[in-house]
């Protein structure tokens, strides 16, 4: 009688526990944080991967993409490391901002909430200017800032974002002072650029999909900040090139809180794997091509903890200089 009873008691156990788990994703939608407003690389990403996903979750998955702007993406990550670890709230995180922001300040979330599910791309950084602007290229930049520091408005998607961070290593490259300025995503940055109001972006490679080949068009790019130029933009120059040794890229990806049972990030995990390689959404997506670098969450983890230590001098620089 006592082995029934314990029987019994297990059974009820897994039928109360169960069911949340193995309904998933079919009974409710699962909402998707981006930490940048609509219409720049991160929200593009997104929005056309997702479907993909959908079709790979037996076809019953639904993602509602929502958008919380700010903060260089602290906002979002805070919104993912306080979800339920339930799968039913998810979001992109954007590195290096994601895991750099917390050795610059205390952030209201921290990189040890977050489980990373799986890196999608990785996009180099583009210096831009508006195609009307009196820069040709970089070298012209840096002229005007060391004939008058802080005469040339720098673009970026807020502190921490790898805009921010490329801005504060080519100032110390070319020993120069740029006046930065924060927008709330790269779809802000180029209404400004095209309306005169600011004049150099940093941009990502996949952000400008309408420069590949040609380079023609309403903005113009100047130099690739990656190790060697860029089969989309074979006519730009790096930034080493130009006579600025800087690399900047920025790495996008999923996420869930921490505590999320495996079963869903290891479903999560295959069906964005076999998205990225689906040739209809590579056709649909070509600003992302170019730069798809699939990584699962774990190797991708692995990769930030080593890039942290690259990360740390250049963190404890930026802190000190705005106690000064």
């Amino acid at each position: 009688m006592h082995k029934k009873i314990l029987a019994l008691l297990a059974a009820f156990a897994v039928a109360g526990c169960g069911p949340a788990v193995a309904a998933w994703p079919d009974d409710k939608p699962v909402e998707v944080v981006i930490g940048f407003a609509p219409g720049g690389g991160t929200d593009v990403m997104a929005r056309k991967l997702l479907p993909f996903v959908e079709k790979r979750l037996d076809g019953k998955a639904k993602f509602v993409v929502l958008n919380k702007p700010g903060a260089g993406g602290e906002i979002a990550f805070t919104s993912i490391a306080r979800a339920a670890p339930d799968g039913y709230s998810m979001g992109v995180v954007n590195v290096p901002g994601y895991n750099f922001l917390p050795m610059t300040r205390k952030t209201q979330y921290s990189t040890d909430e977050i489980r990373l599910v799986a890196r999608v791309v990785e996009d180099p950084g583009v210096i831009v200017v508006s195609a009307e602007s009196k820069f040709t290229n970089l070298a012209d930049v840096v002229g005007a800032l060391r004939s008058k520091p802080g005469s040339v408005t720098f673009g970026h998607n807020g502190a921490g974002t790898n805009g921010h961070l490329a801005i504060r290593l080519f100032a110390a490259a070319a020993k120069v002072q740029p006046n930065e300025i924060s927008y709330r995503g790269t779809a802000a940055q180029r209404t400004d650029l095209l309306g005169g109001h600011l004049e150099v972006g940093m941009v990502s490679l996949s952000e400008i999909p309408e420069l590949h080949g040609s380079n023609k068009g309403p903005l113009r790019a100047i130099a690739m900040m990656s190790k060697q130029r860029s089969p989309q933009l074979p006519g730009v120059p790096t930034a080493e090139e130009a006579g600025v040794a800087i690399v900047s890229t920025a790495e996008r990806g999923f996420a869930v809180p921490k505590g999320v049972p495996d079963d869903i990030v290891n479903r999560l995990e295959a069906a964005i794997a076999d998205s990225v390689r689906d040739p209809d959404y590579i056709r649909s997506s070509p600003g992302d091509e170019p730069v798809l670098a699939f990584m699962p969450g774990a190797e991708w983890q692995k990769r930030l903890d080593d890039m942290g230590q690259a990360l740390r001098p250049l963190a404890d620089e930026l802190k000190a200089s705005e106690q000064k």
